[in-house]
């Protein structure tokens, strides 16, 4: 009994193991759901077995299934045969290897296209086991082309009764659909009752999908500052599923909204006006509608300008006032103003008091006031020949002289605005009989033919100038001029001699006159004597001056009119002697070095001296130059004759 129970324990334990071991070699098939790929690109399907028999015992079948669920065979593998069904569709463009993986085999197919997007069925079985299948779906996608958008170019007005279109975004040739997305700035818009978003889609001959979106919405004042563009998302293989994405560029749109108020102003000048200005208003809304402006001056009904803008030129104290802008919009029939203040300021003519031309005694006192009437704060000064004489608007001339004549400017001047001033003279005459101021020139020396004189005469009325000589001849003057304090005159004299011109100034008080008193000087030129003896050394020229004067000590004390031409003759002489003395130097030098030379104080020419010959009075030697001016040379000796050649 034990015996029978034992056996029938061990048939058992065989049937589990030999189960077991029918599990562990079954044959099993291992593929990836799906296989992601470019359009145009090469997918690569793998199809991994188990099995305990050899790879020469394996059969693998490849087919495909479109979604009617038919099969259609691709190629079979018999051990390491292959062999490729022709009628499919991807014979030509299909290879089928085995993988670096045991038990792995791998179907590559070039030249993807959106057709290949089916289930590809890998089929295996083995001589001892029934066929096991795996399938692979295979995707494919298209990276679409860049996405446009259009604007409209037309305005659009907030006052639209429906919405108006913004643009249009299309994108094309995207697999599989890609998606639009519209953006305001950075918010997406999606439909409301102010925004529609209306898409259409577009299947291509290739099989690719072309999408275009159009934007209509209702517009604010606020958009016309805004950016719109479009957004696109695709995928692509190997992103795991994350969408791609592409912009379009930003697009403006023009927005006509109407004004909600008007501003009026003055565009120039930009400071305080004065007469004589222009002056330009200018009027302008916050809107840009359709809309018509009118300036009207207020204090005159009649004057009105329909126009935006105004320009008064060479404006007067009359054009201050209240000007006022109206703005009407003819969409809505609505109307804005504004006002503006113009005020011009003005600087009237000086007054002046005593005004034009004062006249005066000698020692007298008088004041002078200037002023001008004014919008603004005034400041006064008071000129004469360019120099300040007062910075009040009140000038006081005190114990009048004849320096005290002339002319008086009075300035009024506004500090706050450049250019604005007025200015009124005054004329002041100090009344007396004639002064000459050239008393102290009563004595002239000079060497010239004619000499220029002039005469100064104050006094008013203007003194009447006239010039004599003391023989009683009129000479008649060049000019005469007027000056601040009388007159001034000036006249040309030609001199043969000494002479005496008389100024003469009178005017209806009395006259005054004043003498010039003219010494002529004379030159005369010596010439030397043109015959000379050997003995005797050329001198220079000589010249002697002689003036003739008056026994009046003033005279000599009178600086001499240079004369060109004696300047030019004396310059002669100079040079001429400069050059003589010049010819007589070099000739004592001469003498001097060749009579060394003889005597072998330079360069020996024996080559040695004999220091015991006794010193003759030979060698007191005396150097004498022809009197023809000559650089030849006689050495004498102490008494007068001639060195004979060998003792020199």
């Amino acid at each position: 009994m034990a015996v029978r129970n034992t056996a029938s324990l061990l048939a058992g334990l065989l049937l589990v193991l030999f189960h077991t071991w029918r599990a562990w070699a079954a044959l099993e098939v291992y593929m990836n759901d799906t296989v992601e790929v470019a359009l145009k690109g090469t997918a690569k399907i793998t199809c991994r077995y188990t099995s305990e028999e050899g790879r020469g015992s394996m059969d693998i079948q490849w087919f495909f299934r479109k979604g009617t669920g038919e099969r259609h065979k691709i190629c079979e593998q018999v051990g390491m045969m292959t062999t490729i069904n022709r009628t499919s569709p991807y014979a030509n463009r299909i290879s089928v290897n085995d993988t670096e993986t045991p038990a792995e085999v791998a179907l590559s197919i070039r030249d993807v296209q959106l057709s290949d997007e089916v289930d590809f069925i890998c089929r295996v079985k083995s001589i001892s086991e029934d066929h096991v299948e795996g399938h692979t779906t295979l995707k494919v996608f298209g990276k679409p082309d860049h996405p446009t958008i259009e604007g409209v170019t037309t305005g659009i007005s907030v006052n639209a009764d429906s919405l108006s279109k913004i643009g249009t975004c299309e994108v094309r040739n995207g697999y599989p659909k890609p998606k639009i997305t519209w953006y305001k700035n950075t918010t997406p818009l999606r439909n409301t009752d102010n925004v529609n978003v209306e898409t259409s889609t577009t299947s291509e001959s290739s099989g690719l999908f072309s999408v275009k979106s159009d934007l209509t919405m209702k517009v604010d004042r606020k958009d016309k500052d805004a950016t719109f563009y479009c957004e696109v998302n695709y995928y692509l293989p190997g992103t795991n599923g994350i969408m791609m994405m592409m912009e379009t560029t930003k697009i403006n749109i023009t927005v006509i909204y109407p004004s909600t108020f008007v501003d009026f102003w003055i565009e120039s000048p930009k400071g305080r006006i004065k007469e004589g200005d222009t002056v330009e208003l200018r009027c302008r809304g916050d809107g840009n509608a359709v809309e018509t402006y009118s300036i009207k001056d207020l204090k005159n009904d009649d004057v009105t300008w329909e126009v935006d803008k105004v320009v008064l030129e060479n404006v007067t104290r009359l054009d201050s006032g209240e000007y006022e802008c109206t703005l009407t919009n003819i969409d809505i029939y609505e109307e804005f103003s504004n006002r503006t203040a113009v005020f011009v300021n003005y600087l009237d003519e000086a007054v002046l008091n005593p005004s034009d031309t004062v006249l005066m005694d000698k020692g007298d006192t008088i004041t002078a006031t200037c002023n001008a009437l004014s919008s603004l704060q005034t400041n006064t000064a008071w000129f004469k020949n360019n120099k300040k004489m007062s910075k009040d608007h009140s000038l006081i001339l005190e114990a009048a002289t004849f320096d005290t004549s002339g002319t008086y400017l009075c300035v009024v001047t506004v500090p706050e605005v450049e250019g604005m001033e007025t200015r009124g003279s005054l004329h002041v005459h100090v009344k007396g009989k004639p002064e000459i101021q050239e008393k102290d020139i009563n004595e002239i020396e000079t060497s010239d033919e004619t000499i220029i004189l002039s005469c100064h005469a104050k006094g008013y009325p203007t003194p009447k100038i006239t010039w004599t000589t003391s023989e009683g001849k009129v000479i008649n003057s060049g000019s005469q001029m007027e000056t601040d304090s009388g007159a001034k005159s000036q006249v040309t004299v030609q001199l043969t001699s000494d002479v005496t011109v008389f100024c003469n100034a009178s005017n209806e008080f009395d006259s005054d006159s004043v003498s010039f008193n003219i010494k002529v000087k004379i030159t005369v030129h010596t010439t030397p004597d043109s015959s000379t003896t050997p003995d005797s050394t050329t001198t220079p020229v000589s010249t002697t001056t002689i003036t003739t004067t008056s026994s009046n000590p003033k005279a000599t004390a009178k600086s001499e009119t240079p004369n060109p031409s004696k300047e030019k003759k004396e310059s002669k002489g100079v040079v001429i002697a400069v050059i003589i003395i010049c010819i007589l130097l070099l000739a004592i030098l001469g003498s001097v070095l060749y009579f060394l030379y003889k005597k072998g104080k330079i360069c020996n020419r024996s080559g040695k001296q004999d220091i015991t010959k006794e010193k003759s009075s030979k060698d007191n030697i005396v150097v004498e130059m022809k009197s023809d001016n000559t650089e030849e040379a006689i050495l004498l000796g102490v008494n007068g004759d001639k060195t004979p050649p060998g003792d020199q």
